[in-house]
């Protein structure tokens, strides 16, 4: 059973209304992509998929002032990963094409230039109780309107001196058919058109015009704009495009302890709060992918969140929960100590070495290595306890556990600081218990994993938290939400396997969490993409 879109698209099919379905993803090069957008990228890439149709990826590169061609290259490189566009275009593309739909219109009468101010604009536009008030220029003569217009376009208008305002109805019930500013004198270069305008068209305007150039059979936008659909349907009929496209409204995709703003994951990056649009802790794709987070969870994520027509807050766990399926089957496994404490093994000489398998399961594959084993060994720091709490299945003086591919040992002692904290632990190999070969002399409630002191490399885990603090998810004030511990940096300890890890590759730190080798750093970084279900359950 589909969504409700798919619903719409299969019935127009089935009466004819539509030979074959054209869907796009219209974005505004003014920052990178989000979790939110993939949710649309999915569904229109879906959709075209489902239907035999095709799915452009059309920038609208509308406002010069705020586009950047790093922000084009980035939204191809997302898009590019979630989904292959059928083809990459853009609205400026079209601008003759807007321009002759503005002039169309004002030769119709149903298109005026304007002096009043925003500020005078904002007055007279009424109430939703109360009609707005026309402005003086409302019945200006038409070859009046056609001058001053191509005044505009010629760069001889100040800045925000004159609009371009469509004549529609001041006392509409919906404030966005009041009588709209359909283009704006702006004379600044644009990344692709260099100086060739001095004039940019308004989003209502220029989007419902690029779709139906293009001849999008649907198009898809999210709940914000379902007021804007009259003004849509609006240009289209007056500009006299047929077969009309049509718009449909579903809800975006709203994720809890985050922001999913990009004029906030902007200001996020200004001032510094991040280390770029990638940080791992951004909600961008590009953040996620540095992230960890794959291709094929984030298209699942899409997918079980699902497309509705009422807006939701998505808990960040449902997120997790998807890289966690995926990399419990992929990633390979590995041993690695964040906190170390150093473990001797006092029934063990110091010039004893040993080689340990280490075996383990994934990606569908039986795997095997070597591990080199000494005396000399560390372990996670929360893996001992002075006094062990009731239940406690790990190390304490007079316990055992079993070290993970290796032996049961007995903790016969610690050595403390003059702070009190354990700086050493002592403990003795049970013989008889080696991982394998175990005679079943002694049970182990409890495994910890461990790495060879005088074989490791070290290597540094970059532990992301939540960017926010929990809480109410207000626009306003959200840095004050910011999460002082979004980001822990340590330096850890890890078997050398871990030395030919790939960048972008990821691994299952045992009993700790899910780890990918960062993309961009040359040394040994990686990021935790999730922590595991039960992190150390004992």
């Amino acid at each position: 059973m589909g969504n409700f879109i798919e619903d719409i698209i299969q019935n127009d099919l089935d009466n004819g209304r539509i030979k074959k379905v054209a869907v796009r993803f219209p974005p505004e090069p003014n920052g990178y992509l989000h979790i939110g957008h993939a949710k649309a990228i999915c569904l229109n890439v879906g959709l075209a998929e489902k239907f035999g149709g095709t799915c452009n990826l059309r920038f609208d590169d509308t406002n010069p002032v705020k586009e950047d061609e790093e922000y084009v290259h980035a939204i191809i490189e997302d898009f590019s990963w979630l989904g292959k566009p059928d083809k990459i275009l853009y609205a400026s593309d079209y601008f003759g094409i807007m321009y002759e739909c503005a002039v169309k219109l004002i030769k119709k009468g149903l298109a005026y230039v304007d002096d009043i101010t925003p500020e005078q604009m904002r007055q007279m536009r009424g109430t939703l109780i109360e009609a707005g008030t026309e402005s003086k220029n409302r019945n200006r003569p038409i070859a009046e309107s056609l001058q001053l217009f191509e005044d505009m376009k010629n760069g001889k208008i100040a800045n925000g001196a004159l609009t371009l305002r469509a004549k529609i109805d001041m006392a509409s019930p919906n404030m966005n058919m009041r009588d709209p500013v359909i283009y704006r004198v702006l004379n600044a270069p644009h990344h692709r058109t260099g100086d060739a305008w001095h004039i940019y068209p308004m989003y209502d305007f220029a989007h419902s015009i690029e779709d139906a150039v293009e001849k999008i059979t649907h198009s898809c936008c999210s709940l914000e704009f379902e007021n804007h659909r009259p003004l849509y349907d609006w240009v289209v009929q007056h500009c006299e495009f047929d077969p009309p496209p049509r718009q449909y409204e579903f809800a975006r995709l709203n994720l809890k302890r985050t922001v999913m703003s990009k004029r906030l994951l902007k200001q996020l990056v200004d001032e510094k709060h991040v280390e770029g649009w990638d940080d791992p802790r951004m909600p961008t794709l590009a953040g996620l992918r540095r992230r960890g987070y794959t291709a094929a969870s984030i298209r699942e994520f899409c997918a079980r969140t699902g497309v509705a027509k009422a807006n939701s807050e998505v808990d960040t766990a449902q997120l997790e929960s998807c890289i966690r399926d995926e990399l419990n089957i992929s990633a390979d496994r590995a041993m690695a100590v964040l906190d170390p404490v150093e473990l001797i093994l006092t029934n063990r000489a110091d010039d004893f070495s040993e080689t340990l398998r280490f075996d383990y399961t994934a990606d569908g594959q039986e795997k095997s290595r070597a591990l080199s084993f000494s005396n000399r060994l560390y372990i996670e720091r929360s893996d001992f306890a002075e006094n062990p709490p009731p239940k406690y299945f790990r190390l304490f003086k007079d316990g055992v556990v079993r070290l993970k591919s290796g032996y049961i040992i007995k903790c016969t002692g610690f050595d403390k600081d003059k702070k009190g904290t354990v700086t050493k632990i002592y403990a003795e190999i049970i013989e008889g218990t080696k991982s394998g070969a175990d005679e079943g002399k002694v049970k182990a409630k409890g495994t910890i994993h461990w790495v060879d002191a005088k074989n490791c490399i070290p290597i540094t885990c970059r532990l992301y938290d939540y960017l926010l603090l929990d809480g109410e998810s207000l626009e306003s004030g959200f840095l004050e939400r910011l999460n002082p511990n979004s980001l822990i940096t340590k330096t850890a300890f890890a078997e050398p396997f871990l030395q030919t890890a790939q960048k972008g590759q990821a691994f299952q730190f045992l009993r700790l969490a899910y780890f990918v080798r960062d993309s961009k750093e040359s040394d040994l970084v990686f990021n935790r993409i999730v922590s595991l279900k039960d992190t150390f359950k004992a």
